[in-house]
């Protein structure tokens, strides 16, 4: 499906009926990432929003700049075009960075915050410095700069090798990706807020959901989102790395499904 949105066309998937869900996924990626939560979702009685943000997947990318705030202005207005006054809302990496841009900027329009593999910090320095060498590199040599590093990033140890076509599949959805998106990504990132002084003002039921190997974003920063909200569930995946959602699907959707089933949501 297609919706023009703040001027852009944002493609995404609406499946199910129930309660709403929407799924913002991380960099460089799209929203193909979340079919085996899709798939689980649905089953258990939820509907399932899966937006491809500006500059990925099947979303128009006009030229930047890009921010959290526009990401998040966004996914506000599919909310609006689709009549949803109010959705759980979860976001993985990347698309927990703008999840909390949306808390804090949107209060009431969360009924429920999924944390996926994400941290609340901002960047440091040499952060900065890289995603800036690495936005740079994306319009001198294209697109191909990202996924080498991030395919490589993105997995346990040992999974290209035991998995391989899941990495090849990762990599497609990662070549998709425009230059326009992964140029605006990356110094959207960079110049993103710290939230971690903030996350006890975050007053909404939240799932916070690590990987225990996962080499992008370490477990330990998970568990500080965790230990910051006043209302937060953890939960940790072993045997998987950053994209923990395809790497240990099961696992992960057990813990979504559980956590969105006591809710009891409407």
């Amino acid at each position: 499906m297609q919706a023009d949105i703040n001027e852009v066309s944002l493609a995404f998937d609406d499946t199910g009926s129930g309660p709403a869900v929407i799924l913002i996924h991380g960099f460089p990626l799209c929203r193909r990432m979340w079919r085996p939560q899709t798939k689980a979702l649905t089953e258990a009685g939820f509907r399932v929003v899966a937006p491809d943000l500006r500059g990925f997947g099947e979303s128009s990318a006009p030229a930047g700049p890009y921010s959290m705030s526009l990401f998040a202005d966004d996914i506000i207005g599919l909310m609006d075009h689709l009549g949803l006054a109010q959705a759980v809302i979860g976001g993985m990496s990347m698309g927990g960075y703008v999840l909390f841009n949306l808390l804090e900027r949107y209060p009431g329009r969360a009924a429920a915050a999924l944390f996926l593999v994400t941290r609340a910090g901002g960047e440091n320095e040499e952060g900065r410095t890289n995603r800036t060498r690495m936005a740079h590199a994306v319009a001198e040599e294209g697109p191909g700069v990202v996924t080498k590093v991030f395919s490589e990033l993105v997995f346990a140890d040992g999974t290209a090798e035991r998995r391989p076509e899941l990495v090849a599949q990762a990599r497609g959805w990662m070549e998709a990706a425009t230059p326009h998106g992964l140029e605006g990504a990356l110094l959207a990132m960079r110049d993103r807020k710290d939230f971690m002084p903030d996350l006890a003002l975050l007053d909404v039921p939240a799932l916070v959901v690590g990987a225990e190997k996962d080499r992008a974003i370490p477990l330990e920063q998970s568990r500080r989102i965790a230990a910051g909200l006043p209302r937060a569930t953890f939960r940790s995946i072993p045997e998987a790395g950053h994209l923990a959602n395809l790497e240990q699907p099961e696992a992960f959707n057990r813990c979504l499904v559980d956590y969105l089933q006591n809710l009891h949501l409407r």
